[in-house]
């Protein structure tokens, strides 16, 4: 049975959020298991708040790779990235009539593991044959 190098992992969280946890997911799927600079062009073109907020907490985490770790970020990928739903702030706006309507102000906790980038082997494609006919 052939044993397999444990990847060091290497994570950051942005808690408290200021954020919805389903708007923050919408980002986070599209950079989830690309490599770091892959996934940071991505961040930097999309017109999304929650790009700005899932780029800061990416860098934190490679900064956390290269400083604590001695790691290097061209060698870095996304393992794993999601949105929690942090605490959710309560307010109420008047409505007609003397009545108030609640708004909900939800927090996210963002959180990004990277590790190292694994090497997958190459495959070949087969040779296409052509039909004699």
């Amino acid at each position: 049975m052939a044993e397999q190098a444990e990847r060091l992992e290497v994570k950051a969280v942005a808690k408290f959020v200021r954020i919805g946890p389903r708007k923050a997911r919408q980002v986070l799927d599209l950079i989830r298991e690309r490599d770091v600079e892959e996934a940071r062009r991505i961040l930097k073109f999309m017109p999304k708040h929650a790009a700005e907020l899932v780029g800061k907490t990416l860098d934190s985490a490679v900064a956390n790779a290269e400083n604590n770790n001695n790691l290097r970020a061209e060698n870095l990928q996304v393992a794993r990235c999601f949105a929690d739903e942090g605490p959710t702030l309560k307010r109420f706006r008047p409505q007609a009539r003397g009545r108030a309507a609640r708004i909900n102000k939800r927090t996210s906790h963002i959180t990004i593991v990277l590790s190292e980038k694994e090497e997958l082997p190459t495959r070949e494609r087969p040779r296409r044959t052509r039909k004699k006919g």
